[in-house]
């Protein structure tokens, strides 16, 4: 992705703030910021001749507020560990997958962890990696091999950390030692909320999406932060003296998202589909590796793109613990949720 698309996508998220941008009213897409890139669903482009109605998020718990509140959209795209919340409280209805062409080469393990009484409410579409990034020509190269960075004085006022809680007690469990959050205890989240609150005390912004991050690690205002693999990717093909760090001793996290058929959607159901389809396209894949730094669903086409490919793209295997953003128990998430809200608050 070039500066040009990043800035493009930080002023889209600054005008509509949540609004819909209009454009085939045909179909309704309620996401996160930036998956608006048409670069991602040409196909379907080149089939109805514009982009789909598009509404805004910044964390999945404020589009799922969002729907229960009434909005009414097509399609969302929430992560791994929202899919369950959301299907029981009624927001879904299960896929058809006979009408999705490249079914079979959907990521098996990640399709059929959303496989309820024999349907499929998740088409995994995009994974990733949430790491140790900074500016290398700003910082202490030497202090970059840990996560207790973002507990340095030296750095207050200069840290961003991301406005979602899963990676942020994902990276707050890691800097306590724990590799797998579903076997977290009480105590384990009463650590790594106690980190977290220190934390707090260096943060200079908590960023709601990779278009707001590269903006802040651009400028320079912000020098250290815990940012999706998007960033360093992007930056790094503008010039930017930017990296992430993997394997810090602490490790670092991953992640998958995907698209669900929402019920009560207010359209047919056949552009869904074009647009499912349109992402699952080998030339998505291909786009969100080399512009995005994302992996994608289609297993086949990430096969394709080969271990050198992946590795160059920060993709690549680590031999560092990395917590997995996998469904955790739902009554931790809610206390993760609350308790996130009080330390940005500042108690």
């Amino acid at each position: 992705m070039n500066l040009k698309k990043i800035l493009l996508a930080t002023t889209a998220a600054t005008l509509v703030s949540g609004a819909a941008m209009a454009a085939d009213d045909g179909l309704v897409v309620l996401d996160w910021s930036g998956y608006e890139d048409e670069g991602f669903f040409q196909k379907y482009i080149a089939q109805h001749g514009d982009a789909p109605t598009y509404s805004f998020f910044g964390e999945e718990e404020e589009a799922f507020q969002k729907l229960r509140a009434g909005f009414r959209a097509d399609v969302s795209h929430p992560c791994s560990q929202s899919v369950s919340k959301w299907l029981e409280a009624g927001l879904l209805e299960p896929l058809d997958t006979s009408r999705i062409d490249l079914w079979d080469d959907v990521n098996a393990e990640m399709k059929e962890a959303f496989k309820f009484d024999g349907a499929y409410y998740l088409l995994p579409m995009d994974w990733g990696t949430t790491a140790l990034t900074y500016r290398t020509d700003m910082v202490d190269m030497a202090k970059m091999d840990s996560l207790a960075v973002f507990l340095d004085p030296a750095y207050a006022g200069r840290i961003a950390l991301p406005d979602n809680v899963d990676d942020i007690y994902a990276l707050g469990y890691l800097a306590n030692g724990v590799t797998d959050w579903t076997k977290a205890t009480d105590a384990d989240f009463e650590a790594a909320s106690t980190w977290l609150r220190q934390a707090h005390q260096n943060v200079r912004a908590y960023w709601a999406d990779g278009a707001e991050l590269a903006q802040l690690m651009g400028s320079g205002e912000v020098v250290v932060s815990w940012a999706w693999s998007e960033t360093p990717a992007t930056m790094a093909g503008e010039g930017l003296p930017v990296e992430a760090n993997r394997s810090t001793k602490e490790g670092s996290s991953s992640w998958f998202c995907g698209y669900v058929n929402l019920a009560n959607g207010p359209n047919p159901e056949d552009k869904m589909y074009d647009f499912f389809n349109a992402w699952m396209d080998p030339g998505s894949a291909e786009y969100i590796v080399s512009e995005w730094g994302y992996g994608h669903g289609n297993q086949t086409a990430m096969a394709a793109i080969g271990p050198e490919g992946l590795a160059e793209a920060g993709l690549g295997p680590v031999e560092v613990p990395v917590l997995a953003q996998v469904p955790m128990n739902q009554a931790l998430r809610e206390k993760m949720i609350a308790e996130f809200e009080k330390i940005k608050a500042g108690f």
